[in-house]
């Protein structure tokens, strides 16, 4: 079986609908279950001199009410923090704000199951590119970082080599194959099966570096 297979059919794709802070909002949810215990887990996604291992380096508190920043990428605050099962922070990235929770829990066929939520508010993105925006993003940084980076008993991920299958056929597949399966859920979630189509056909474009004139980044 391909990577690709292998990995698309560990994840499972939900989304939820809820309101947050009087507001209409989505939830975007990926489940994986990962060989280890829920200690190496949460170490492996708390640790500021492990997650440049599979992800991005952090700066900050990580503690409850503290500040943190992604190297290059979002910040927030730590609203949650109950190791080794749960983990909330906000998300802030490019003006706006969302909500990222971690919970850690026993898988059914041993091993740890790690359920992560990133709810937004409704918003233009979301109506351009629904769930796979987020999804995809989140994938790749499961499967590409922190899966191969457990698989390999902790070591570092080589960044170069994750950018390279990105951009490959196999990458662009996994990608392609991912969006449309946050489309699936999308409908699943009570989308209009043509809308939840089409906005998974933007993502994919921008993800696969292809887009047409009228795709924006979908960002994060």
């Amino acid at each position: 079986m391909s990577d690709v297979q292998r990995y698309l059919g560990a994840v499972v794709r939900e989304v939820e609908r809820r309101e947050h802070e009087g507001k209409p909002a989505r939830v975007v949810v990926a489940t994986r279950d990962y060989d280890t215990t829920p200690e190496d887990l949460w170490d492996a996604l708390t640790n500021p001199e492990r997650l440049p291992r599979w992800f991005l380096p952090v700066t900050g508190e990580l503690k409850l009410g503290g500040r943190y920043q992604l190297k290059g990428n979002a910040e927030g605050s730590v609203t949650r923090c109950e190791p080794p099962r749960h983990l909330a922070v906000t998300w802030e990235f490019g003006g706006g704000i969302s909500w990222v929770d971690v919970i850690l829990a026993a898988a059914p066929g041993g091993g740890t199951r790690l359920r992560l939520e990133h709810m937004a508010h409704l918003s233009p993105h979301w109506e351009s590119y629904g769930p796979g925006a987020v999804g995809v993003g989140w994938e790749l940084g499961l499967v590409q970082g922190l899966a191969r980076h457990l698989e390999s008993g902790g070591a570092a991920v080589d960044p170069a080599a994750v950018e390279a299958w990105t951009t490959s056929e196999e990458g662009k597949a996994f990608i392609t194959a991912s969006s449309e399966g946050w489309g699936a859920a999308d409908a699943k979630a009570g989308e209009d099966a043509a809308t939840a189509k089409a906005r998974a056909a933007r993502t994919t474009a921008f993800y696969t570096g292809a887009p047409p004139p009228d795709v924006r980044h979908p960002g994060t």
